[in-house]
């Protein structure tokens, strides 16, 4: 059958041309919000690279923990019996589950009332803000705060703009997302060189105030922007008066959204852990030198999103190059499947890496490296590729809303993170690196019986 359009309609005087190839191929809006995109995310990595090391290092020290203004209450009610590693575990997980939680407040404020412009300047403000706090150690619980509601407002509706330059049946749309996701992994790249090495070189607040001062950038960029971006459309409008109605034939939209959501989340623990009890584990044990020299763990960041970006480039030719000489390619649960092979061999590589090398002994970088290069590609099969799923099959009159629930997969993995990651100072670390292995096992296997099950009802979801 013939569902309705993923994305909304266009206000037609708002908007250029969906037939703009300016960019790339793309309409060049699709460059202002990958360059907006890259700002935001250079912001957020920033400061998630800095923040385990951070609280690890320095402020959940026993002789700064009591400087943080609300901590000391919220350790009696929420964090009971943690500190130290294990505490900033849970405050990570429970500050990167948040972040990924309120796009979906965000989607509906957009949709409803906002409008994605409003809401999207609105967050990058905010989140300035937050990074700004970060300087001030005293106030680190209200810099979190401010830093979930800010990413609230500001990513799923960034995201939703990008499918809304494309039309319908416009074959463009899942590369358009490849790009976008390039554009993200070009700043976690330049992030731990810039604000890392500021953050452990220079000081923890000099990296912080980096990531604030590069989020102001994006939102002036987004400002001038506005010409060549998507206007609020005339279905958004409609949805804000009747309170976005949907159809019969949204309702199994909406389902086999639901059933993707936990399946993303647990395929994806061992990408996620890379920022937590990952770092900590390179922190202590890796050979971080380079000719002589001792280099920031948070250098480990780069060399994870050098090796993601290539491999989004690199997968994405791949298969234009196989579709161009064969006709056919994998769909995208196929290719998730894919990408779960390749995660389950990275996380063997950090099994072998702690299973060979003595207590005493610093792990060199070979298994590491190995391990973010297959992760990458593994990567490179799931992120972009669902996110266009989402976006493909989203009810019409819930794209942004939609887009906010695709990232309750990130609020579910992180709050799990948070969680598993402290137990990686009381756990052997062979059995730990293999409780990730097991995840990523549990979504091959589920993405395969999706696939089967489901392969043909999305085929037939999908926009005219």
């Amino acid at each position: 059958m013939t569902a309705p359009e993923a994305t909304p309609d266009f206000e037609h005087d708002d908007i250029p041309s969906r037939d703009d190839r300016a960019f790339l191929g793309h309409p060049k809006g699709l460059g202002y919000l990958s360059f907006v995109e890259g700002c935001e995310r250079f912001s957020y990595y920033s400061m998630q690279t800095l923040l385990v090391l951070y609280m690890v290092k320095y402020l959940l020290l026993p002789e700064n923990v009591g400087n943080v203004v609300g901590l000391s209450w919220l350790r009696s009610v929420h964090y009971t019996g943690l500190e130290g590693q294990p505490l900033a575990s849970a405050i990570f997980g429970d500050y990167t589950s948040l972040v990924y939680l309120t796009p979906v407040l965000g989607g509906i404020l957009a949709d409803r009332w906002l409008g994605r412009r409003a809401a999207l300047v609105a967050g990058a403000v905010i989140m300035s803000v937050g990074h700004f706090l970060m300087a001030f150690e005293g106030l680190f619980l209200f810099a979190l705060i401010a830093l979930v509601v800010g990413v609230g407002l500001f990513k799923g509706n960034i995201a939703s703009q990008v499918g809304e330059l494309y039309g319908p049946g416009d074959l463009r749309r899942a590369m358009a997302f490849q790009i976008f996701y390039i554009a993200i992994n070009v700043s976690v790249i330049a992030a731990p060189l810039v604000a890392g090495t500021a953050g452990e070189e220079l000081g923890w607040h000099y990296g912080f105030g980096t990531a604030g001062v590069v989020m102001v950038i994006g939102l002036l960029i987004y400002l001038k922007a506005r010409p060549w971006l998507p206007g609020e459309s005339a279905m958004g409008t409609k949805a804000a008066k009747d309170g976005a109605k949907l159809t019969r034939a949204d309702v199994p939209r909406l389902a086999t959204l639901a059933v993707l959501v936990p399946v993303l989340a647990i395929a994806m623990l061992t990408n996620q852990e890379i920022f937590n009890a990952y770092l900590v584990w390179a922190d202590e044990r890796f050979a971080l030198t380079f000719f002589g020299h001792k280099v920031p763990t948070s250098w480990m960041i780069t060399i994870d999103a050098a090796l993601a970006f290539s491999m989004l480039v690199a997968v994405a030719w791949f298969w234009k190059w196989r579709a161009q000489r064969t006709g056919t390619e994998p769909d995208e649960l196929g290719k998730m499947v894919i990408g779960s092979v390749f995660v389950i061999v990275g996380g063997l590589c950090l099994v072998v890496a702690s299973a060979t090398t003595a207590a005493d002994v610093k792990i060199g970088l070979f298994w590491p490296v190995l391990f973010h290069l297959f992760n990458s590609i593994g990567f490179a099969h799931l992120m972009p590729v669902s996110l266009a799923l989402f976006t493909k099959i989203a009810p019409r009159a819930l794209n942004a809303t939609v887009v906010g629930i695709y990232y309750l997969a990130f609020f579910a993995a992180n709050k799990t993170i948070g969680i598993v990651g402290g137990w990686y100072s009381s756990m052997d670390t062979t059995q730990f690196w293999l409780l990730h292995v097991a995840s990523a096992a549990f979504g091959l296997v589920a993405f395969a019986l999706l696939k089967v099950f489901l392969g043909k009802t999305l085929a037939d979801q999908a926009p005219a």
